[in-house]
């Protein structure tokens, strides 16, 4: 790993821009669906994905084998890390403690919501199109709701920090000026989309998912 570090670094933080990356926003505006359109909108949004063209394969080489490499490569460099932010206080040296520490819980939260979601289709208790119930009784547990929004802002920080990272390493924005504009934009970008996935959080909480809810959970216990 150390021999061929440089590379391994290249392409860990490529895979969290592309395709991770347009992944983590394909599946705010899914989620968002919810906010917008309700139960109806997120399964209209849950089946336009999942009648994509040779979608395993999509998932497969675009989410699942992406995810598995830049998740554990991430978690060795954070292990790697030298995060001295009690001798060194500046911003860009919060930022990259924030970056390892934030890194490490989406890790974990991203393989628990797979667990909770992904998951349970797969063993068939329950369909796509009761996804947006299986959420309803995630959302309505306190417990599991602290837990979701610690992750989505992880999540949602992790991506906008990455991303400036990203232009930064790759030799886009090179001076301090565009550095600088860039970090404004992406604490843009980090706002927008933490709000938008905390928005989707809070509406599957809400009375219309109740009766989704409910097969949910009369499918979930036959299993």
């Amino acid at each position: 790993m150390k021999g061929n570090s440089y590379l391994s670094r290249k392409i860990h933080s490529l895979l969290g821009v592309i395709p991770l990356g347009l992944f983590f926003i394909e599946h705010m505006l899914t989620n968002y669906a919810a906010y917008e359109g309700g139960p109806q909108g997120f399964k209209d949004s849950v089946k336009f994905l999942n009648d994509l063209p040779l979608v395993f394969f999509l998932e497969l080489f675009g989410i699942w084998l992406p995810l598995l490499f830049h998740g554990v490569y991430g978690l060795y460099v954070a292990y790697q890390s030298n995060i001295n932010t009690g001798q060194f206080k500046y911003g860009r040296n919060w930022a990259f403690a924030a970056q390892r520490i934030s890194g490490v819980i989406t890790f974990i939260f991203v393989f628990w919501h797979l667990y909770q979601t992904r998951y349970q289709v797969m063993i068939g208790a329950v369909t796509h199109e009761e996804l947006g119930g299986l959420m309803h009784d995630i959302t309505n547990n306190s417990f599991y709701l602290i837990l979701y929004i610690i992750g989505v802002v992880s999540a949602t920080f992790h991506f906008s920090n990455g991303l400036w990272a990203f232009l930064v390493s790759w030799g886009i924005t090179v001076g301090p000026r565009a550095q600088r504009i860039s970090s404004n934009i992406m604490i843009g970008v980090f706002v927008i989309v933490s709000l938008l996935f905390l928005l989707s959080l809070f509406s599957f909480r809400g009375d219309e998912f109740k009766e989704a809810a409910s097969l949910a959970s009369f499918v979930t216990n036959l299993v």
